[in-house]
């Protein structure tokens, strides 16, 4: 009855689409429903990829936020499935290691990589998968066995496979991305719902300037500017949280974003100001 019951699981999963799909059509095989966390599960409106992500604890989520900073990265694929699940079964076997059962049934589950990348080379496209593990955690012998089934299972498909602990992630940047991730589509905000484009670009030019022409917080400027140009108070500081989210203005993501300061501008891109509005 068990093996009937995970095998109708796993095929209903599939028929589902689960693990299958590229972009916004990608569905996860796990979703924070599925599986009880050690951290806090979090669900994400994806930029890049226009769908909800599923995302099993605090480190995941904050990987998540570097891949959709970085421009190289173009899909996001989440919680992919090792299958066939027979395959993984066949090199646990092989290595002489016990695969990953569930603690209910005992049977055999299909293993997931918390992450495979679609990454822009230049001359082409690669896939890139990542675990994504605290570094304590690498000590137990259990999880390198576990992840002994996952390198190989990659190995064989020709994908660079890795691991990325919270050493590798730094912690102020992925906290500056969650800042601004929410504020990319400006459209849904209501003082600029019904803006039209040129209103947008104009009132971003002016911000600009105010914050390049002055040692004030940021604080300080927008508020100002919101006077002066008869603007919700608060929205000078949607604007600028944009700006930073479309890559507009660049600054220093590695330094705490910290408005009750003056920050740097580092560069402007002022050939995306056309998308401020529609990205």
């Amino acid at each position: 009855m068990s093996k009937r019951a995970r095998t109708s699981k796993v095929e209903k999963w599939i028929k589902e689409g689960r693990g299958s799909g590229i972009g916004a059509d990608y569905k996860p095989w796990l979703n924070i429903q599925d599986v009880s966390s050690l951290g806090r599960s979090t669900r994400l409106k994806g930029i890049k990829t226009s769908r909800q992500h599923e995302f099993l604890s605090d480190l995941e989520r904050n990987y998540f936020y570097l891949t959709e900073y970085y421009d190289f990265v173009i899909d996001i694929r989440e919680q992919f499935p090792l299958l066939p699940l027979e395959e993984t079964i066949v090199i646990a076997d092989e290595l002489g290691l016990k695969h990953p059962t569930d603690p209910k049934t005992n049977e055999p589950v299909v293993m997931t990589t918390d992450f495979l990348l679609t990454v822009d080379k230049g001359e082409r496209l690669i896939e890139l998968a990542r675990t994504i593990k605290m570094k304590d955690e690498l000590l137990k012998e259990r999880v390198i066995e576990k992840f002994e089934i996952e390198r190989v299972y990659w190995e064989r498909r020709q994908i660079d496979w890795g691991i990325v602990t919270e050493l590798e992630i730094p912690k102020e940047m992925a906290r500056n991305i969650s800042y601004i991730h929410d504020y990319y589509d400006i459209q849904q905000y209501d003082a600029f719902q019904n803006m039209n484009q040129q209103h947008i670009e104009d009132l971003a030019m002016a911000l600009l300037q105010r914050i390049l022409n002055t040692n004030e917080s940021i604080r300080e400027v927008t508020n100002v500017f919101d006077k002066e140009t008869h603007m919700p108070l608060g929205s000078g500081i949607t604007l600028f949280y944009h700006l930073l989210a479309q890559k507009v203005i660049r600054v220093d993501m590695l330094e705490e974003l910290n408005i009750e300061q003056p920050i740097f501008i580092q560069s402007i891109d002022e050939s995306k100001l056309e998308k401020v509005k529609y990205g």
